[in-house]
């Protein structure tokens, strides 16, 4: 499916992929050793024996591309940094051989099934990456993917609720007497409610039992959120098509089905922490003029450590919850690698694990080893397992198990399939005898095993979001109020959580300033005291059209008036909804001396004065578009006579403090309890 580029196109594609690896390991290595050269040899002859080495090209093709054009990428995903290869082309950006990734945990010659490299893209320029492997390979050749909506409890009540015309009061009540989650089933919830078994037992038995018929079922299609399928040739040569009511067209067959018929499948998924990067090395860019290459960062800076050991991990990716902080207060965390596991444990199963892992790293606990030999897998997380990788390693060391064997026992522990893992464990036992070892031993570490599978985890996956979540604490340590503006645009339509991260900028003696006609643009930005500026389009009602037309008539000079402003922005983007949400969230209080309360009085023609600033503006815009047209025209018209503004008594504080979290959702400008702050 590549195409080699046309210079090379005697090349066997898999000597290709060779020179590729060998030509990037220079960039990557400063002395290529013998251990660098077998595991890239190793890797490249599974590859090649798997016939994958288009796929790997293909990868590398398009990360390259969105690398080229600032697309931010991530360090890497899922399995794929355990392989040198990825490293090596680029596709990830973590060394495997550094952080013990192996690559048995991607890919191994004894499974037979596609590699799968998901990659996260920065969650605003996503499409631009899949519209450039629509001209590469075809419009017709590459496609998102289908994903079926199911039926849940909760849902499929509402709907049978629907159709069978009971009020929505009624079945909105019964909906809610079902726990939440996806997984709850209503037998589940019948069991645990005694108020919903007896209403499914009298009024609404019917209801009840039509809607277990159809729990389960498909409801809806729509587009998977990161599935992405590209075909040697037309997809509809090989798999159906689905258009849906908005145009969008997706395959039939869904990520499993896809995967079944041997079609190249990859995730492209948004992360929006990468955004928030991105966003803040352009404010850093705007205000000190410094180019910040985070993939170059210092990973040992005392102060991003000094940031986790303190628990001051709030918007830092993977690391924010209270929880979370709590332990890396106690685990004072100075590398990277305690990073890494913290990632890994803190997670339901795990959890229990974390204060003796913290009790072991701070010398306040014994480490022990069933077997000496486990000391070189287990040393780096003080003899506690916490990896999938460890497992795979530890199986092949004291049972002699192949590595497809490993690879297996990671997937019945990663997947909780208890019955692959009776299959197993026999020959682990066996394995380990034949090896000199005490079958009691054995039988203990096969019985700590089985509770790992609850937990397992990827070394490789929490290796990469422990480099994203270290690279956010670098912005917040270095750049504060930078990275806080990034923080709070990136969460711009969640209220709550815009009100969450001011109150962090309140601990961090970062001032959050309200939205200003003047100062303000459409996401959040730091000002030349520090301060940050609240975004235009966090104010409700005022769209990024309108942004935009104040931004660019502002690109003139600063607006002196509501007057000037109506004069000069264009009307048909800022309406009179905009000015309303705007006045209610004081953006015009630093330009003219009146109160809010005078620009909503309403004259004996019930019009606000807000509606005379807008005719005003109209009208000086109307004859100003008509003098430009017109060569006979009087430019003395132009010359219109401002309102002058009412008098009226100003709205209690607590009023317009109300008015003010209306249209931005949080107090800006004060507090309803400031006066009893004694």
């Amino acid at each position: 499916w590549y195409s080699i580029p046309g210079d090379k196109k005697s090349k066997d594609i898999d000597d290709y992929l060779k020179t590729l690896c060998s030509s990037g390991l220079k960039d990557k290595y400063e002395n290529i050793n013998s251990e660098i050269n077998k595991r890239l040899d190793y890797e490249l002859s599974v590859i090649k024996k798997m016939g994958f080495a288009s796929y790997f090209l293909i990868t590398a093709d398009f990360v390259e591309y969105a690398k080229k054009n600032k697309i931010p990428v991530g360090p890497g995903r899922g399995s794929a940094p355990g392989s040198i290869v990825s490293y090596a082309l680029g596709i990830t950006n973590i060394d495997p051989l550094k952080h013990n990734l192996i690559f048995e945990r991607f890919l191994n010659p004894d499974r037979i099934s596609m590699p799968d490299i998901d990659i996260d893209f920065c969650v605003e320029r996503r499409g631009q990456v899949i519209d450039y492997l629509k001209s590469i390979y075809g419009e017709d050749s590459v496609t998102q993917i289908i994903t079926f909506g199911k039926m849940n409890a909760r849902a499929v009540i509402r709907d049978v609720g629907r159709v069978m015309s009971y009020s929505y009061s009624e079945v909105d009540k019964i909906a809610k007497m079902i726990p939440e989650g996806p997984k709850v089933t209503l037998d589940q919830a019948l069991k645990q409610n005694s108020d919903l078994r007896t209403v499914s037992q009298t009024n609404y038995k019917d209801l009840i039992d039509n809607a277990k018929v159809l729990e389960g079922m498909t409801r809806h299609a729509s587009i998977h959120s990161a599935g992405v399928v590209v075909a040697p040739g037309d997809l509809t040569d090989f798999v159906p098509l689905y258009r849906s009511s908005q145009g969008d067209v997706t395959t039939q067959y869904d990520m499993k089905e896809l995967e079944s018929i041997g079609l190249l499948k990859m995730d492209f998924l948004g992360l929006r922490n990468l955004t928030v990067i991105d966003k803040t090395i352009d404010l850093i860019k705007k205000r000190f003029n410094e180019d910040i290459d985070i993939d170059k960062i210092d990973m040992e800076d005392p102060k991003v450590y000094k940031l986790f050991a303190k628990g001051l991990t709030v918007g830092i990716f993977q690391f924010e919850s209270a929880g979370m902080r709590e332990f890396l207060k106690k685990l004072q965390p100075k590398s990277i690698d305690g990073l890494i596991a913290m990632n890994a444990l803190y997670r339901p199963g795990p959890l229990e694990y974390i204060p003796s892992f913290v009790r072991r790293k701070n010398g306040q606990e014994k480490i022990q080893y069933d077997i000496p030999e486990m000391e070189n897998y287990l040393k780096e997380t003080y003899g506690i397992t916490v990896y999938q990788e460890q497992v795979m390693q530890l199986s092949q060391k004291l049972a002699d198990f192949s590595k497809g064997d490993a690879d297996l026992l990671r997937k019945a522990m990663g997947k909780k399939i208890f019955s692959l893992l009776e299959k197993l464990k026999p020959k682990f036992i066996n394995g380990g005898i034949n090896n000199g070892y005490d079958k009691e031993i054995l039988e203990k570490i096969w019985k700590d095993w089985e509770a790992f599978a609850s937990y397992a985890f990827n070394k490789s996956h929490s290796t990469c979001y422990a480099l994203i979540a270290y690279q956010t604490a670098y912005l917040k340590a270095h750049y504060p109020a930078e990275y806080m503006a990034a923080v709070l645009s990136n969460n711009m339509n969640d209220i709550k959580q815009v009100s969450f991260f001011m109150e962090e900028c309140k601990h961090m003696d970062i001032n959050v300033l309200g939205p200003d006609i003047n100062e303000s643009y459409y996401k959040f930005t730091v000002n030349d005291d520090n301060a940050i500026r609240f975004g235009m389009g966090a104010v409700k009602g005022v769209g990024e059209n309108a942004v935009s037309a104040i931004i660019e008539s502002r690109k003139e000079s600063k607006y002196k008036s509501i007057f000037d402003f109506a004069k000069r922005v264009d009307l048909r983007s800022a309406n009179k909804k905009a000015f309303d949400s705007l006045v209610l969230a004081g953006a015009f209080d630093s330009v003219d001396s009146a109160h809010r309360a005078q620009y909503f009085f309403e004259n004996q023609e019930g019009q606000t004065f807000i509606e005379k600033a807008i005719r005003f503006g109209s009208k000086y815009q109307e004859k100003k578009n008509s003098a430009q047209t017109n060569l006979f025209a009087d430019f003395g018209e132009l010359n219109l006579v401002e309102p002058e503004f009412p008098v009226c008594e100003n709205w209690s504080k607590l009023n317009q403090l109300k008015k003010e979290k209306d249209v931005i959702g949080i107090y800006i400008s004060g507090h309803p309890l400031d006066d009893y702050m004694d």
